[in-house]
């Protein structure tokens, strides 16, 4: 079995688990524009619990407005963001990090000076208490023992006493998403989980954050332009162009679709 074919089984399970019912993430209507450009026009999605949807489209295409605005670092002009079924539209990126939306970012936000354990342990004070304390209190044994246990999920165990400036780009971007699982998110958003990643690294690379969100029982939604690992890994598809939502559906479906062609895949 070549790894192609065996991201292809690991998208299987997902499928069961996203079959809830249950919303955790729903928006109506968001609207966003800056100046003359409409960079997000009627977006209206219901996220159920479980799932792992993928987030497609050009540069340029309303992805990054549609995440930023779910997670608070903008506001829409119009429209109503709902969390379990709680209007959290106008809370911002913190509190909604507390309320268990949680993100990783294309370029890791790391601490370069502190060691992975100590990155950690940082964040968990910090989702704990809403700022980040003095350092010293963030230090007790079972602060401690809980960001070890979520490094070892991710298979970082052996770099937590590593500074992070030591650490390759591919592990960087691990830790940058077990930071974000520290706090035990119910909806976690990866942007660009592989950009940067080799070829041949890309499928184990998936495999691996995967494995570790599936312990967690979060649901992700992740950004992507390597339709090879959207195939792979989404059991559902959004596709974004000029604003809006052009498709909607599992990968097959949406990565067939003409529209998703012309305007997102280029073939």
């Amino acid at each position: 079995m070549n790894r192609r074919e065996g991201a292809m089984n690991q998208r299987e399970a997902p499928m069961t688990r996203a079959a809830t019912g249950h919303p955790v993430l729903e928006t109506r209507n968001l609207q966003k524009s800056f100046g003359a450009v409409t960079a997000a026009r009627d977006i209206s999605v219901a996220i159920e619990s479980g799932a792992r949807l993928s987030v497609i489209g050009s540069n340029g295409a309303g992805k990054t407005t549609f995440v930023n605005m779910v997670t608070g670092y903008l506001k829409p002009d119009e429209g109503t963001i709902l969390l379990d079924g709680e209007d959290v539209t106008r809370l911002d990126p913190r509190r909604l990090a507390r309320r268990g939306i949680a993100r990783s970012f294309q370029i890791p936000q790391l601490c370069m000076e502190l060691t992975a354990l100590e990155n950690m342990l940082v964040a968990r004070a910090a989702a704990a208490e809403g700022t980040v304390p003095f350092f010293r209190p963030a230090r007790t044994a079972e602060a401690r023992d809980a960001a070890m246990a979520v490094l070892d999920r991710f298979g970082l165990a052996d770099i937590a006493p590593r500074p992070v400036s030591e650490l390759a780009g591919g592990v960087r971007k691990l830790l940058d998403i077990a930071l974000a699982m520290i706090g035990r998110p119910r909806l976690l958003m990866l942007d660009e989980p592989t950009s940067g990643v080799s070829a041949e690294e890309k499928f184990p690379f998936m495999d691996r954050i995967m494995t570790a969100l599936d312990q967690g029982g979060v649901t992700v939604l992740f950004v992507e332009h390597d339709m090879d690992i959207v195939g792979a890994y989404a059991d559902r598809v959004l596709a974004f162009y000029s604003g809006q939502i052009i498709a909607d559906g599992a990968p097959d479906h949406v990565l067939a679709d003409d529209a998703v062609r012309r305007h997102v895949t280029g073939h």
